[in-house]
């Protein structure tokens, strides 16, 4: 006995997760894409958020560094966090989602903190990535990951800080010479012109933070942050930062650009 198939399920059977990205970018820049490999350092708000933007994006490698395991303090803006996630590692739970995304996509997820001993080693110890996105928080692991890419010639995006900030309007991509307002970008600067780091790729956001709230009560006088005060963050900035990131990257790799966007000026 014959089947009947609808027009409805012979057009959903030939349907790919890929099918949207070519109409955008053509065989070609989707071919670069799939032989690329990224590698993600921090897979929290910016990261985790970034990483699944890469993986429906069509990106064919994906190398994965983070220490932590999820905590419910996450869940308000990280992609891995989830209430049935609480207590796995991160990365094994990018490394997961990622597969479920793009089954094609290779991933190598490693669990480990970056240390100022042992990041340099770890990075040229694992294959090497086409473009590196540092979201990680602590800036003297910032720093050698930001020198390494320097003096082995590999493209680099750096997440700059997100906390205690509302507007995403604010965010925008830079060298680092260029950034202002931002607490995080400052230091980097800083410490930046005594290494010789130049024109490091970041994205930051030049909105002023907000004074910071200590758990126990008001900060006096709005102060600036102190080492161990846990900064506040918005559900929507962190996963903002990470799609713009991914979508630079994306673009980089395929080498798209958007001509016609080109003879619009900005207002």
């Amino acid at each position: 006995m014959s089947q009947i198939v609808s027009p409805s399920e012979t057009a959903a059977a030939e349907e790919t997760p890929l099918d949207r990205l070519r109409l955008v970018m053509g065989d070609e820049a989707l071919a670069r894409l799939q032989a690329a490999r990224v590698m993600v350092l921090g897979i929290g708000g910016v990261g985790s958020n970034c990483v699944e933007a890469l993986a429906r994006g069509g990106v064919g490698e994906l190398v994965l560094i983070d220490r932590d395991t999820v905590a419910p303090s996450n869940i308000n803006r990280q992609a891995v966090a989830f209430h049935s996630t609480v207590g796995r590692p991160k990365a094994e739970v990018m490394a997961d989602m990622v597969a479920d995304i793009n089954p094609a996509c290779r991933v190598v997820a490693l669990r480990r903190f970056l240390s100022k001993e042992n990041t340099e080693k770890t990075l040229s110890s694992l294959p090497r990535p086409d473009y590196v996105v540092d979201a990680i928080d602590t800036v003297t692991q910032k720093l050698i990951v930001a020198k390494w890419c320097q003096d082995e010639g590999v493209r680099l995006i750096s997440s700059m800080g997100g906390a205690n900030k509302l507007n995403p309007e604010r965010l925008r991509f830079s060298t680092i010479e260029k950034t202002s307002c931002d607490p995080l970008c400052r230091v980097m600067r800083k410490e930046c012109r005594k290494r010789g780091i130049r024109h490091l790729q970041v994205l930051y956001s030049s909105e002023v933070p907000l004074p910071v709230t200590p758990r126990d009560g008001i900060a006096d006088g709005g102060r600036r942050p102190e080492k161990g005060i846990t900064l506040g963050t918005m559900s929507y900035m962190p996963p903002i930062m990470g799609q713009m990131i991914a979508g630079r990257v994306i673009c980089e790799l395929a080498q798209l650009r958007n001509e016609l966007d080109d003879q619009v000026p900005l207002r």
